[in-house]
């Protein structure tokens, strides 16, 4: 779901109400748990964390002076998204996550796109597991998997 936004505060004003507390809960987890380095950014209609390019000047190779993205939080029209490159780049890191979430009592069946996390229930969402997760990659790390990569290609 796309909102007519330009920064953080504009989108998370214009998500409906009871999206509100669940993207800001999603967004003070990122900042708190989030390896020094990242910076918080509103890119593609959504709260982006990415590597600034005062840290990596080549930046994101798909759009011109991009800094290179590295999570993102999203209310989609029937959920909440947490997009986390990390995921998609790293078996291990996947597969650590969803042996983690499947440990869960109580949880829906995971909903998983390559980097996409899906919640359709909004109180079935893992803070405590998305935590940890934010915290695995520093971004020197997230550097060399990338530039790893894109290189290959």
């Amino acid at each position: 779901m796309q909102y007519n936004a330009n920064s953080v505060a504009e989108y998370i004003q214009q998500l409906p109400d009871d999206r509100q507390p669940i993207i800001e809960r999603l967004r003070k987890l990122a900042q708190q748990n989030l390896p020094k380095g990242f910076e918080e950014q509103f890119h593609y209609g959504m709260i982006t964390y990415v590597v600034p390019l005062s840290i990596y000047p080549d930046g994101y190779h798909c759009e011109e002076d991009m800094p290179l993205p590295f999570l993102s939080i999203a209310s989609q029209k029937n959920h909440v998204a947490i997009y986390h490159m990390g995921i998609y780049a790293t078996n291990e890191l996947l597969n650590w996550f969803v042996d983690e979430y499947n440990q869960l009592e109580g949880m829906n069946k995971l909903d998983m796109g390559k980097s996409c996390i899906r919640f359709k229930n909004m109180n079935k969402i893992p803070f405590e597991l998305l935590g940890e997760l934010f915290t695995k990659i520093e971004v020197e790390d997230w550097i060399s998997i990338y530039e790893k990569a894109y290189k290959q290609k």
